[in-house]
């Protein structure tokens, strides 16, 4: 580095003969010019390279100041990150939410009755399609999930373009057709619209015919509407007779494609989808970049540690590879480590954390491996729709079946006098079951009748009894005089 002020005087030359020079190297990238040193009053020249080799060294010693966490802190900040349960509520809060759920496919009714509301404490249906309405919000199909529901991702309006990638989609079906020439050619269009358009076409289309032909369009990504209307009414019984506006009806119908900006670059896709990933976990690696292309966000990720604007390390046990995070999401993972290991011994259901286990605040199964299971060769837990995970302190305890009635257990989480278990028991009455209009009902343990699982007494000091199918919770049916003792 070089003071010009200190500097020339020993070398007998004056500043303005040295100056000119200095700037010609410094255009050409030979030399930098700031004030590079600690506590320095001027500015100072430096090597371009050698100014380099001395922010790798800070880096590296900066790397090292932060000690990796366990799984647990990990999976206890993940959910905090989240802010599931933290009482958040507004317009902005639901902003938030979906910003950091972006491009992340979810069943609408997961979404909608769980995901969402986990998040924003006073979620309506209603505040939703109001920012759709409003353009805020854009939604499009990851494909059904059964005859009344679907997966669908999420999107803000300003960064759909540099998220989103519209796969190209063939179709021999006339109907299909019909309708993706009608939005192609007249824009945005509204249901009653589309039928008409679509019996113009194919004059045999019955009103089930375009209506099933607009769905197979959503669940394959092509058509989306600029409301929820449509997902909301899918739940409810499609009509037998009619037209087809009745199933279809709210918003108008749109071409997904046309939330594709022609501009976009694959480095402008890359910063959107690291800063994204950096938004939704806190630490990113290759395990959690959810699928190929780590490349590209790896450079993103790297340049944007050069300008302090996160750190790389290694922040979290189990993740593989580099690790690159927010300066702010590591101070929370030090306080997450600090809490899982002052956790206390007494725990009541209220501590803890019932999570989707397709819901991206939880880390296992994805970014973190599952425990080791009781019985892995008869039941092993699985990112699926309509599973859960109750989760003590960043421990998992118990894993609950996508159908609500069988479990699995973590023994390596567990000890014989943790109280984890039994909060975790006493907790299960606040998985939500679709359908469910009566007692909660366990039936298998580990792969195993639950009447013959070592766990049967916990089960019945925290309210279950016996019962034809398993085991029963007479805290919420007893009243019914249904459960058998």
């Amino acid at each position: 580095g070089l003071d010009v002020g200190r500097r020339l005087v020993r070398l007998d030359l004056r500043v303005a003969q040295v100056e000119p020079t200095l700037k010609l190297l410094e255009q050409r990238g030979v030399l930098v010019r700031g004030e590079i040193r600690p506590g320095g009053a001027e500015l100072d020249w430096c090597d371009a390279e050698v100014l380099r080799r001395l922010k790798r060294r800070n880096l590296a010693e900066l790397r090292d100041e932060v000690a990796a966490v366990d799984a647990s802190a990990y999976a206890l900040f993940l959910p905090q990150w989240h802010g599931i349960g933290d009482g958040r509520r507004g317009p902005e809060r639901l902003k938030e939410a979906v910003a950091q759920l972006q491009d992340y496919p979810m069943p609408w009714s997961l979404l909608s009755g769980t995901i969402l509301p986990s998040r924003v404490a006073d979620f309506r249906l209603d505040a939703l399609d109001m920012m759709a309405a409003s353009g805020e919000v854009v939604w499009v199909g990851r494909g059904a999930a059964g005859a009344r529901d679907g997966r669908i991702s999420l999107y803000l309006r300003e960064q759909v373009a540099d998220l989103l990638h519209v796969d190209a989609y063939e179709t021999d079906d006339d109907c299909e057709k019909a309708i993706l020439e009608l939005l192609g050619n007249s824009g945005a269009s509204f249901a009653i619209e589309i039928e008409d358009h679509v019996r113009q076409q194919v004059a045999d289309a019955s009103a089930k015919d375009i209506r099933d032909a607009l769905w197979r369009l959503v669940w394959a990504g092509q058509v989306t509407n600029d409301t929820f209307a449509p997902l909301r009414s899918l739940s409810r019984s499609a009509p037998r007779r009619g037209r087809a506006g009745t199933a279809m009806a709210g918003g108008r119908w749109s071409l997904v494609s046309s939330l594709v900006r022609r501009d976009t670059s694959p480095t402008r896709q890359a910063v959107a989808r690291a800063r994204l990933l950096l938004d939704r976990y806190g630490v990113v690696s290759r395990r959690s970049a959810e699928g190929p292309g780590f490349g590209a966000i790896y450079k993103v990720l790297r340049e944007m540690e050069e300008q302090g604007r996160v750190k790389r390390g290694y922040f979290v046990e189990g993740l593989d590879g580099a690790q690159f995070a927010y300066a702010g999401a590591v101070d929370r993972l030090r306080d997450c480590r600090d809490a899982a290991e002052d956790r206390e011994s007494q725990l009541s259901a209220d501590d803890i954390a019932v999570i989707a286990a397709t819901d991206p605040a939880n880390p296992f199964g994805a970014t973190l491996p599952w425990p080791e299971p009781a019985n892995e060769e008869r039941a092993k837990p699985r990112r699926v729709a309509g599973a859960w995970v109750l989760i003590a302190h960043g421990r998992p305890i118990l894993y609950v079946g996508s159908r609500g009635r069988a479990l699995i257990t973590f023994p390596s989480t567990l000890n014989d006098e943790d109280a984890a278990l039994a909060a975790a028991i006493d907790a299960l009455r606040r998985v939500p079951s679709k359908g469910r209009r009566s007692a909660l009902v366990i039936e298998k343990v580990d792969g195993e009748n639950v009447l013959s699982s070592p766990l049967v007494e916990a089960f019945r000091a925290a309210g279950f009894a016996t019962d034809y199918r398993g085991l029963i919770d007479v805290q919420a049916f007893g009243a019914t005089g249904a459960g058998r003792a």
